[in-house]
């Protein structure tokens, strides 16, 4: 399959699971599936929606039009990471390029380190949307670019979230929006 079709093919697979209504459960796992699919093969990542930036970057790869899903290309140069945040939705992980790690937290107050998972190419990880899906993920790579495709149950980049400053983990409102190009 050439790379056009092959996210193509994951854009129509994720509609047909959305058009089920599924619940987290059934979301995560199902969706886990096509996610390790769709990371398998990294020949299909358009160029525009690999491109680093001076912070890391959230490129729209779909926008499902009824707001049920959302599949999106992280992009982070060497050393880059985000703040401390949530979802507030359930979120599937495929890491396509380079490595990442994800520290968990406990919000608190205190807001708490709990552990720290590490993804190569082709690893899936979730998050459930639920309260427990706090996080800080880091491009683990100081000499090349990590990029990790990811689906949420929604639109990741147009809802309002939640983020903590390190190092006291004081809670603010955001919204992470999308960066310029992308498919969507």
């Amino acid at each position: 399959m050439s790379p056009a079709p092959r996210l193509a093919a994951a854009i129509a697979a994720f509609t047909l699971l959305a058009d089920r209504r599924p619940d987290t459960e059934t979301f995560l796992a199902e969706g886990s599936a096509l996610m390790r699919r769709l990371v398998a093969v990294d020949d299909w990542l358009p160029p525009a929606c690999a491109v680093p930036g001076a912070s890391y970057r959230q490129y729209p790869l779909h926008r499902d039009a009824a707001g049920r899903f959302s599949l999106v290309s992280f992009v982070w140069a060497p050393g880059q990471g985000t703040p401390v945040h949530d979802h507030l939705m359930p979120g599937i992980i495929g890491m396509l390029r380079g490595a990442e790690a994800a520290t968990d937290y406990d919000p608190g107050p205190p807001l708490r380190a709990l552990g720290r998972a590490v993804l190569r190419p082709g690893d899936v990880a979730t998050v459930d949307g639920a309260g427990h899906d706090v996080h800080r993920v880091e491009n683990l790579l100081a000499d090349a670019v990590s990029i990790s495709i990811h689906c949420y149950a929604g639109d990741i980049g147009t809802i309002r979230r939640h983020a903590w400053d390190l190092p006291g983990g004081a809670r603010r409102d955001f919204v992470s929006g999308y960066a310029a190009a992308g498919v969507a």
